[in-house]
């Protein structure tokens, strides 16, 4: 008793394939469900040399782990993981650490963070990214909580961690919620380069008329250019897939797409920071319209646009594709990382976006080779306020100027939607524009409101009697 290094509670998927991982790098480790049937899947999926013990008994489960207790919880967001901790803490000592590997909501967790630290319990927020696959052979991790607690932690994290040149991709990020804080703008990210991703399948497809066989071979082989990241791959390997008639599976699986609210929590709080996000916002958009299929059925036979048709350079347009893809793609990340640096201040995280970069190059779902590019000019800029400032990165969107614009045209012309690819354009045009035309609003709200402005000629706040 009181022997082992690791303990999850909650085994399902994610949690047996973690206790797995940590037995394969040589950890003791436990878990509890209160499921009879996970218990016993786990001990079948045990090897001889794995040291894993499971059990439905909450009490016996914590007198299996060595002090100071390290435990995760993997259930469901919200009232769940509360109730577990309830469960726990007749049991718990002080300096025992809990874990929160779920997607949860960062007040959700700087609340648990306070309540545990008042008695003596550290509680950690740790974002996992990889899914069941990454779970079992290398996820990415993003925890935070208290510093000194996390060395307790950090030798377990590291060996089941992804691996990128010998670097695990796991750090600790900061105090309180900033693991789950992490988590949420990669999600968001996430949700963007997917929106992406399919306004530009939509557009090889419904735009260039494409054949399936030829869509699928060009994402194939943009994994082997500057586009090369896991969600690219992933697409090469989805549109490949044919069904038991063998058509291809895609063709038959319905475009009304779920959800389970994160990319949704990084918009709001974006707002609430007042750091623009608009093509995560238009990825949730989307996902929204999506769920509009009985009124879309019926606007698509009265809201008509007949698009004159033109002949193509298919070589050039698929360039184009790749171009602005590639340019979104970097804008999408720009936003996400722009969030964390402002979340950074305001809830005093005190982030590191270099190892933020770099713990995102393996693992996670958002993995690509832009990282590397990213983790560099941080590591030469701490400082920077948005990753289109640093010149290499700057060089690189640029570059793709022509096929960004071009691609836009093409899919207005042909009534095709591209709110991904148009928001991120318009975010580009709109952060390089030394002078916007907010100034109109400016002087519409003191018109109507008399909410005052600010001139560009002379120090302080005005007002003005419009209707002399």
């Amino acid at each position: 008793m009181k022997t082992f290094d690791f303990g999850i509670v909650g085994l399902g998927v994610m949690g047996r394939n973690l206790l797995l991982n940590m037995a394969d790098q040589k950890h003791a480790v436990a878990g509890l469900d209160l499921d009879a049937e996970k218990v016993l899947s786990l001990t079948q999926e045990a090897n001889a040399q794995h040291q894993i013990k499971a059990t439905t008994e909450v009490k016996e489960f914590l007198e299996l782990l060595k002090q100071p207790r390290a435990i995760m919880v993997l259930v469901p967001a919200g009232k769940p993981v509360d109730t577990v901790i309830q469960s726990l803490l007749p049991y718990l000592d002080k300096g025992d650490i809990l874990i929160d590997g779920g997607n949860t909501y960062f007040t959700d967790t700087d609340r648990r963070f306070t309540e545990l630290s008042a008695k003596g319990i550290h509680f950690f927020g740790m974002g996992i990214s990889g899914g069941e696959k990454g779970a079992r052979f290398g996820p990415s991790l993003m925890p935070g909580g208290n510093k000194e607690a996390y060395e307790r932690l950090r030798p377990i994290f590291e060996s089941i961690a992804a691996k990128v040149d010998g670097e695990p991709c796991v750090e600790y990020l900061g105090n309180g919620s900033a693991g789950n804080y992490v988590k949420m703008a990669h999600n968001g990210i996430e949700y963007g380069i997917m929106q992406l991703i399919s306004e530009v399948y939509d557009l090889m497809k419904r735009g260039y008329e494409l054949d399936d066989t030829t869509i699928q071979k060009v994402f194939q082989d943009w994994n082997n250019t500057e586009l090369q990241s896991y969600l690219i791959e992933i697409t090469g390997h989805i549109l490949k897939k044919t069904d038991t008639d063998g058509q291809k599976l895609i063709n038959v699986i319905s475009d009304w797409a779920k959800s389970k609210g994160t990319g949704k929590w990084t918009s709001q709080n974006g707002m609430d920071l007042e750091v623009p996000l608009p093509t995560i916002d238009a990825a949730v958009t989307m996902r929204n319209m999506s769920k509009n299929k009985p009124e879309r059925i019926l606007a698509s036979a009265k809201l008509v646009w007949n698009a004159e048709q033109g002949n193509t350079d298919l070589p050039s347009a698929i360039e184009a594709l790749k171009g602005a893809l590639h340019f979104s793609i970097l804008i999408t990340y720009a936003q996400g990382l722009a969030l964390l640096t402002k979340a950074s201040q305001e809830y005093n995280y005190d982030l590191n976006l270099e190892t933020i970069s770099k713990i995102w190059r393996g693992g996670c779902i958002i993995r690509s080779v832009a990282l590397e590019d990213f983790r560099k000019a941080y590591a030469k800029n701490g400082e920077l306020k948005n990753i289109l400032l640093d010149d290499t990165i700057a060089k690189a969107i640029n570059d793709n100027q022509s096929s960004i614009r071009s691609t836009v045209q093409f899919a207005v012309q042909k009534g095709i939607p591209i709110a991904g690819l148009m928001n991120s354009l318009a975010y580009f045009d709109a952060y390089r524009s030394e002078k916007l035309p907010t100034n109109l609003i400016q002087a519409q709200r003191d018109y109507f409101g008399a909410h005052t402005y600010e001139r560009i000629d002379t120090n302080g706040t005005f007002h003005t009697e419009w209707n002399d």
